[in-house]
């Protein structure tokens, strides 16, 4: 596992990417600044959101920019509450545009089958493990299985924290992050958001106002190297917006732990609809500078212990 970096680096971002010794991603980042855009990944997308057709997907991240898509498939018994398709979709989409899209693997983590299904596709080229959002508690036996899986073959944990929903009991997920330190957990949704707020009422899901600093998600960044935080979606949007401020600080605090993603089931790519552009517009409106916007947009995702 690596620790997150603390020293002071001049930005240059084609020595920094044409560095990278993976190939597929050398070739669309340094392409990317060829044209005079920013590289971007996107740690978190869906085949099939809403009903988006795979045609309106790849239509949606090139008008937002994106360099490289991680999809994220449902498990087998539920469409994570958005009619989202599972591993073999994700392997398709991946294999048909190499280029474009990288995938994790998923299942549900407390049937017979999660091992054997999640290890199928990991041994395929999947990533990492996740979205995991299903019910049950954070700590739980079934999500020890999962980090084992994990740690064994070397990936990431991408889990979606809501309060009484899915990875229930965030205030005890110190104790995974103890117990597997060589595993990347990456934190997403609702609860792990609120939670950047030390006064945080785990029953409002999109809290609003003033934050103070100190919140459970903020401990948990700051004390475990293995603790990440996926900015997708409208609860990492609200996070930012509620209060930017804090924002402006946080994203200085944590731009060695935080990854664009977003989570966004539109099919424009822009506007009002959209939080995925919107999200990406703010981390480069109140990051502290270009170096840290690289890391939140690309570089935190290229490292080799993340994705």
């Amino acid at each position: 596992m690596r620790g997150c970096s603390q020293e002071v680096i001049t930005y240059n971002p084609m020595r920094q990417l044409c560095s990278f010794t993976r190939r597929s991603l050398i070739g669309v980042a340094c392409a990317a600044i060829a044209r005079g855009a920013e590289p971007v990944i996107d740690l978190h997308q869906h085949t099939h959101y809403a009903g988006r057709t795979d045609e309106q997907l790849i239509a949606h991240q090139k008008t937002m920019g994106i360099t490289l898509s991680v999809l994220l498939p449902a498990g087998s018994r539920y469409g994570l509450a958005a009619d989202v398709y599972g591993n073999d979709s994700v392997v398709a989409l991946a294999r048909a545009y190499p280029r474009q899209f990288l995938f994790f693997a998923n299942e549900l983590p407390d049937i017979p089958e999660t091992k054997t299904v999640i290890e199928k596709y990991l041994r395929l080229g999947a990533k990492g493990i996740g979205e995991q959002k299903f019910p049950v508690e954070c700590d739980s036996l079934a999500m020890q299985l999962v980090a084992e899986i994990a740690r064994d073959y070397q990936v990431p944990v991408l889990m979606h924290f809501q309060h009484k929903a899915y990875n229930m009991g965030i205030e005890r997920f110190h104790k995974m992050l103890a117990k597997y330190p060589t595993v990347n957990f990456i934190g997403h949704a609702q609860t792990f958001w609120g939670n950047i707020d030390k006064n945080h009422r785990q029953e409002v899901l999109y809290p609003k106002g003033p934050v103070t600093p100190g919140g459970i998600s903020d401990r948990l960044l700051s004390d475990y190297p293995n603790m990440w935080g996926d900015l997708s979606a409208g609860s990492g949007l609200n996070a930012m917006l509620r209060d930017e401020d804090h924002a402006r600080d946080f994203l200085k605090r944590h731009q060695d732990r935080l990854i664009y993603g977003s989570d966004c089931d539109d099919v424009v790519g822009q506007g009002e609809k959209c939080s995925g552009s919107q999200q990406l517009a703010v981390v480069r409106r109140l990051s502290p500078d270009a170096g840290a916007t690289h890391k939140m947009l690309y570089g935190n995702a290229d490292r080799k212990s993340v994705v």
